[in-house]
């Protein structure tokens, strides 16, 4: 007994000729599949390419892709020779399970879905919701994702998104630039009024059509206050505001047209009259001597 051995484990009976063949036309299956998945999505892409937005062509290009390897797992199983039927069985109850889960991720495919066909925004847009500003990298079923122009990656939820005030800031292609300008009371309303109209005129970023607002608001505390309304082309809104704000400000200096700034007075108990306030300026080489 004590030379009695284990026999031998054979693979031969596992790794049959017929067992190799099977594999390798499921690796065939597996690599064309894909090849022809990508070939069919590029093909339809190109076909609508002009009809398609950035959105549309990233959500066609998943679901081609995701509908093909669907087919080839469906085909795998098949040629393996295993039934589909328990397995969709399981599948159904699996699924039932994991919604109740995922209610939120639920929550989120939905809330995708209202987006994707009321389209409030596409790739490439600039938007701003709450706190974050950015540009729109893809919209996807679950959620948005942004990156700001600090360059940050955030990933924002369809059902926050849903549910909260957006604003799509290059939607237009043209945009307006309101600039608050208070001037001194001395000065004169209407030259204020041409001067800016003169600056408007001259700067290449300003669109003369639709014609500029410059509108007299309000009365202030200390000041005239004015609104400055100025069209532009929405790529040109750095280059407008950086030039605009430093013309007002040359302009007005050069005509002598003050800027207000806020005035205090000092009261000491009822008397109405401002307390008096004097600096002194002492002489003395020994900064620590009265």
């Amino acid at each position: 007994m004590g030379n009695d051995k284990k026999p031998a484990f054979d693979f031969s009976k596992i790794f049959t000729v017929e067992w190799l063949l099977t594999a390798l036309h499921i690796i065939l299956i597996v690599i064309i599949g894909l090849i022809v998945i990508k070939i069919l999505s590029s093909v339809i892409i190109k076909i609508f390419k002009k009809k398609l937005t950035p959105q549309s062509s990233m959500i066609i290009r998943k679901t081609v892709l995701y509908s093909g390897l669907v087919f080839v797992v469906i085909y795998i199983l098949n040629r393996l020779g295993i039934e589909l039927t328990p397995l969709l069985g399981a599948a159904g109850i699996a699924g039932i399970a994991i919604g109740f889960a995922s209610q939120t991720s639920i929550s989120n495919l939905i809330s995708g879905l209202f987006l994707i066909s009321e389209k409030p925004f596409a790739v490439g847009d600039a938007i701003n919701i709450g706190d974050i500003t950015g540009i729109i990298l893809s919209i996807d079923l679950l959620s948005v994702k942004i990156r700001t122009f600090d360059n940050r990656f955030v990933r924002i939820p369809n059902e926050k998104i849903l549910n909260n005030e957006l604003i799509n800031i290059t939607r237009f292609p043209i945009r307006r630039l309101d600039i608050d300008i208070a001037v001194a009371y001395k000065e004169d309303a209407k030259k204020v009024r041409e001067l800016l109209l003169d600056i408007v005129k001259n700067n290449p970023f300003c669109l003369i059509e639709p014609e500029p607002i410059i509108l007299f608001k309000n009365f202030g505390n200390s000041a005239m206050e004015f609104l400055l309304g100025i069209w532009f082309e929405k790529s040109n809104y750095l280059a407008l505001k950086n030039s605009i704000m430093e013309e007002i400000k040359e302009r007005f200096d050069r005509e002598g047209i003050e800027f207000p700034f806020p005035h205090r007075a000092l009261y000491t108990g009822s008397s109405t009259r401002p307390f008096p306030v004097e600096i002194i300026t002492h002489q003395s080489s020994n900064p620590f001597q009265e």
